[in-house]
């Protein structure tokens, strides 16, 4: 075997083939794992297909350990798969496929290890090394997997557009594995997609954006964005997305690409953190700019309160692409809403109150959006991206000094909701808004100090423009 297993791994196959050998039928590592070893790179899912009764060969190899690891298996599909050392390790029957236009499921039947690879979606997921006793470690390489590695190029082993029409989620995966290993898409196959864009339609939403966040986890994550914008792909299933895209120029005035303008944020952001929900919020922050642009006589292009907007389409794309309704979904939408507010704080003379304002807002989410606005400032202009940079380390040295004198960030105010209604004989009404706000912003606006006294004070004065009085001080 000519790839760097380690002994655990090399133990394991050889037990599997002994229990294939048993068993009476041929075993081979296929895909993924084989692929990844000749790149050299990390990985932990090993696949095994063997020409036969693979639950049953998953069984009878993990009965060959003093402490049997669980086998789950699934009749359905002939799959089962069981965790050893932190290995994930599957087994399949070698099998050929049939397609019906209007499905993904294939017909399936039984069939040889050359079946098999010729199913499989790119060459270099083709990749076979026999476990058999009398050709062990033998690498299968039918349609010169190994030579595309060499190459770096993405290809199938059937003609693309039949690869493609059977199975419509391998275009989305020949985007990611592009995107994942820095290869490129073959010309032929790159059209072949662009003519089946349309097929995607009969593939899970769920399935679509599994492969969308794994592109979007990448490195480089605009690779792989703009080989789904180019080949059309992307508006099939994200149109707002592709909406973004051209520039538009009245009177000689222009704005910029915002969908290319927008992989660069993504990038940016990308290599400042590996946080899948903040990438998002990088993609989506100026989503709304198409909803919101306008051409003002003297002035130029505009895109007024976008932030606003984008904040409102979070939930729906969120539930479009169904992405998850939870905490993630509210973060996102949280720093689009305030993706502008540390931009505006490099202007000169802002107060104290601005900055207090955005760290009450902001919360844990600061470092965060922090992020986000440094790789939002993309011009080509490397003396205003150099000004810009400089101003915002001052906004830092600022918010980190008003946090340290005030700690407002993640702040409540002294006195809560409950106790004013207590304090006023109040039950849940518009009144104890107007209170609790009231001593809020004159908290953040600086205007009286952070503490109970304080803040009971400017209540009763409030209090006597609604005709209350309290009861007595808490």
């Amino acid at each position: 075997m000519d790839i760097a297993c380690s002994k655990e791994e090399l133990k394991l196959f050889e037990r599997i083939g002994d229990a294939a050998q048993k068993m009476d039928v041929q075993c081979y590592l296929i895909g993924g794992f084989v692929r990844d070893k000749l790149l050299g790179r990390p990985t932990k899912d090993v696949d095994i297909v063997c020409t036969g009764d693979g639950i049953a060969l998953a069984h009878n190899v993990a009965k060959t350990f003093v402490q049997p690891p669980q086998v789950n298996f699934f009749k359905n599909f002939g799959t089962a798969q069981f965790r050893l050392n932190g290995l994930d390790v599957e087994f399949v029957g070698a099998r050929k496929e049939s397609y019906t236009s209007d499905s993904r499921k294939p017909q399936v039947e039984p069939g040889t290890i050359e079946d098999d690879q010729l199913r499989r979606d790119f060459t270099i997921n083709a990749l076979a090394i026999s476990l058999n006793k009398e050709d062990y470690g033998k690498l299968i390489d039918p349609f010169d997997g190994t030579k595309d590695l060499e190459a770096k190029i993405i290809r199938t082993p059937l003609g693309p557009d039949v690869t493609f029409s059977d199975d419509p989620l391998r275009m989305m995966r020949a985007v990611r594995f592009a995107t994942q290993l820095g290869f490129e898409i073959t010309e032929d196959v790159f059209e072949a997609i662009k003519r089946n864009k349309g097929r995607i339609k009969i593939v899970s939403q769920e399935r679509i954006t599994d492969e969308l966040n794994k592109i979007m986890a990448a490195a480089k994550p605009s690779v792989g964005l703009d080989l789904l914008f180019r080949c059309g792909l992307l508006k099939e299933f994200f149109p707002q997305f592709t909406d973004l895209s051209g520039v538009e120029i009245i009177e000689g005035k222009g704005h910029k690409d915002n969908f290319y303008h927008t992989l660069q944020v993504i990038d940016n952001t990308a290599a400042k953190s590996n946080d899948l929900w903040l990438r998002w919020a990088a993609l989506l922050h100026d989503i709304a700019k198409p909803a919101t642009k306008r051409y003002e006589d003297g002035h130029g292009w505009t895109f007024h309160g976008h932030e606003v907007v984008g904040e409102r389409m979070v939930p729906k794309i969120f539930k479009q692409l169904k992405l998850p309704q939870n905490e993630h979904m509210k973060y996102v939408a949280k720093l689009v809403l305030l993706h502008l507010r540390p931009i505006s704080l490099t202007k000169e003379d802002i107060t104290d109150s601005a900055m207090r304002r955005l760290l009450f807002d902001a919360g844990d989410e600061l470092e965060d959006l922090m992020i986000l606005c440094e790789s939002d400032i993309t011009s080509k202009n490397k003396v205003k991206v150099k000004r810009y940079l400089e101003n915002f380390e001052i906004v830092k040295e600022r918010l980190k000094a008003v946090e340290e004198s005030d700690k407002i960030r993640n702040w409540q105010p002294p006195i809560s909701g409950d106790e004013i209604m207590q304090l006023f004989n109040l039950t849940p009404s518009r009144e104890v808004g107007v209170l609790k706000t009231a001593v809020r912003e004159a908290i953040l606006d600086g205007i009286i100090q952070n503490n109970y006294d304080a803040a009971y004070a400017l209540l009763v004065e409030k209090a006597k423009e609604l005709n209350l009085t309290p009861i007595a001080k808490l």
